[in-house]
């Protein structure tokens, strides 16, 4: 499969991704270019001889990346090429919904444009004006929808949460294992860690804070 496709099928990780940080003071479309750079830079370094998904190993990448924007200040600085390439991706887009009388797919826009996938959808995101998430009823009567499918949004859930508990020293990782996978007590899993209920009270909130660090 080449990059392009990869880049293509897995485009839904990134609108899952950059839905978890919407109303965090990044407009949509700053948070998906951030994520798409981050998934081409997780399929360009991605090792299948490793045993595990792509996904697995991109949705960490991506919300590196989407993170990485907030630190910088929370806008995607715009090169004077991509701000020209944005100008024809919209003509482009906006002439093919005039001909056909439907959204250009990524593949069509890719042809027209001469580039890859990514860089048509990266072109179309800096042409975007801000979105309105709940429209505006003096312009349109509908709501704005963006598409984030669930199944990929459940995925990226999963795989942050696996990535929060591997990170865990071994104890912690234990205590989280026999809590919320085997459902034990805390008492019971004092006696598994040879330890006490009370100590085991005050571990277990210590770690989910600091999982729950991991996952804003």
């Amino acid at each position: 499969m080449t990059r392009d496709e990869l880049v293509e099928r897995n485009l839904g990780l990134v609108y899952a991704c950059a839905k978890r940080f919407i109303g965090k003071g990044v407009e949509y479309d700053d948070l998906v270019s951030a994520g798409c750079l981050g998934l081409v830079k997780a399929i360009d370094r991605f090792d299948p001889d490793r045993g595990y998904q792509l996904s697995t190993y991109a949705v960490p990448v991506i919300l590196g990346e989407i993170k990485l924007l907030f630190r910088e200040g929370g806008s995607v600085k715009l090169s004077r090429s991509l701000k020209e390439r944005s100008v024809k991706a919209r003509a482009a887009a906006d002439e093919y919904r005039r001909e056909t009388g439907r959204e250009i797919r990524m593949e069509e826009l890719a042809r027209r444009l001469g580039t890859d996938v990514y860089q048509a959808q990266e072109a179309l995101n800096a042409a975007q004006s801000v979105l309105s998430l709940s429209g505006d009823s003096r312009d349109d009567c509908s709501e704005s929808e963006i598409p984030v499918p669930s199944p990929e949004e459940a995925l990226t859930d999963r795989l942050s949460l696996r990535q929060a508990i591997a990170s865990l020293p071994d104890d912690d990782r234990k205590l989280i294992r026999l809590r919320y996978y085997q459902h034990r007590t805390q008492s019971d899993t004092a006696k598994q860690l040879g330890t006490t209920q009370v100590q085991i009270s005050r571990r277990e909130k210590k770690i989910l804070l600091k999982m729950r660090a991991m996952l804003l």
